[in-house]
């Protein structure tokens, strides 16, 4: 039969276990957030070297020609 002084060490370590592993989640919680931190400042980063570079004026002329592409298939498939 275990003593009550064994119940309370057992349970006041599943408390440090679980404030443990508590903290291990708000630890993997700040990496996930540091992570989408990043990806948001490469997708800014991605979206000033497309403006210099004029990448969207190019793929606005791109999705154009393929819409003028379609229309003509369109008209022919018409026939």
């Amino acid at each position: 039969m275990p003593s009550h002084a064994n119940e309370r060490g057992r349970s006041r370590e599943g408390e440090r276990e679980r404030e443990r592993e508590r903290e291990r989640e708000r630890e993997r919680e700040r990496e996930r957030e540091r992570e989408r931190e990043r990806e948001r400042e490469r997708e800014s980063e991605r979206e000033r070297g497309r403006e210099r570079g004029g990448e969207r004026e190019r793929e606005r002329e791109r999705e154009r020609e393929r819409e003028r592409e379609r229309e003509s298939d369109r008209e022919r498939e018409g026939r």
